[in-house]
Formats: structure tokens, C-alpha cells, sequence
């Protein structure tokens, strides 16, 4: 793999450019609960509200998954970003899992919700019932010296981040970046 150089962020090795996340997607268990969470207790706005079910080969080819598949959508806007975030139920092929897996298994991820006052959404969704893993976390040493976050779980038992970022010591980070590129040799 070739690593692009420095002066041209976003490019692969075959030159394409990434503009952007698009968005990023769970798989829930229930679309109406979770859209209810993510809209009236999170306060994502809806780009497009849960839809009816999609259905077909071609669906499940795409998606790499065995057919038959059935799976509804709902997305939501994240900020003023372009950034989307999309929740999917499927009716088949049903899920074996539970629930999401913990933070620290392979295929586990989380979304990480950038805010401006930290303290006053923690304070904001506490009182509408969402239960934090931790009081919010804080910062200031070390290579994410600024950073304010605390995890909770979605009715999935998703994980979904704050996270608001006070400062950044920029030096330190391209400090550590030259230091690790140059430790691969690139």
C-alpha cells in the first residue's frame, strides 16, 4: 500500500479523491424506537424518515448478505456538516445477535457526536433518561490534549460518544505524525 504524500489529504494510491464521510450506518433491532431516540432524545433532524421495505436479489447481493433480505431505512443529519447518519432494521435475514457487541470486540464501532458545551447535553439528555457510562471525561495531556467525552448506549446497546474538543495542540500532532510516518519508513 502506498501512503499519499502529506500535500495531498484525502488521495489513495490510485489518486481518488474522499471528500467526506457520507454517512455512517447501524443495523437496530427496532426502527421506529431507535428513530424515536435518535430524533426526539439525541436531536438529529431526519434527512429521510423510517421508509417502507426494500426487497430483492439484487438488494442482497449488494449488501453481501444471504437472501432473501427485507430492510427499511431512516436517516439523519448530523450538524451543519454534510455528514449522515442512517439506522436500518432488517426483517430477514434475522439477526442472531442481541444486541451490539462490546467496545472492545472486533466489528464493534461507535458514533462520536461532536458538540460545543459538553456539560450541558450531558446535563440536557440525563434528564431525558439516557444513562452515561461515566461523568464526561477530560483531557489534557498526551496527543488528544482538548478533548472532552463520555460514552452511552442507544437502545441497541450501540455505543454513541460526545465529544467536544476545547483546544488542539496542532505542533504536538504533526510532531507525531512526522514521528510515526517516519517509523514506516514512508
Amino acid at each position: 500500500m502506498t501512503v499519499p504524500p502529506m500535500d495531498q489529504p484525502g488521495r489513495n494510491a490510485k489518486g481518488a479523491a474522499m471528500l467526506a464521510v457520507h454517512h455512517v450506518g447501524i443495523t437496530v433491532r427496532d426502527l421506529e424506537r431507535s428513530a424515536s431516540f435518535y430524533h426526539d432524545v439525541i436531536g438529529l433532524q431526519f434527512v429521510l424518515p423510517p421508509t417502507d421495505w426494500f426487497e430483492g436479489e439484487d438488494l442482497a447481493r449488494g449488501l453481501g448478505v444471504v437472501p432473501p433480505v427485507s430492510l427499511r431505512v431512516a436517516l439523519f443529519e448530523v450538524g451543519a456538516a454534510a455528514t449522515w447518519f442512517e439506522i436500518l432494521e432488517y426483517r430477514t435475514p434475522p439477526s442472531i445477535a442481541i444486541a451490539a457487541p462490546p467496545q472492545n470486540e472486533i466489528g464493534a464501532a461507535h458514533v462520536a457526536l461532536h458538540v460545543t458545551e459538553i456539560d450541558t447535553e450531558y446535563r440536557r439528555l440525563s434528564a431525558l433518561g439516557v444513562r452515561f457510562n461515566s461523568p464526561v471525561n477530560v483531557v489534557d495531556d498526551g496527543p488528544l490534549a482538548g478533548w472532552r467525552w463520555v460514552y452511552f448506549k442507544d437502545p441497541d446497546d450501540h455505543t454513541v460518544e460526545l465529544v467536544e474538543v476545547a483546544y488542539v495542540n496542532q505542533e504536538r500532532r504533526n510532531d507525531d505524525l512526522r514521528r510515526y510516518l517516519a517509523s514506516r519508513g514512508r
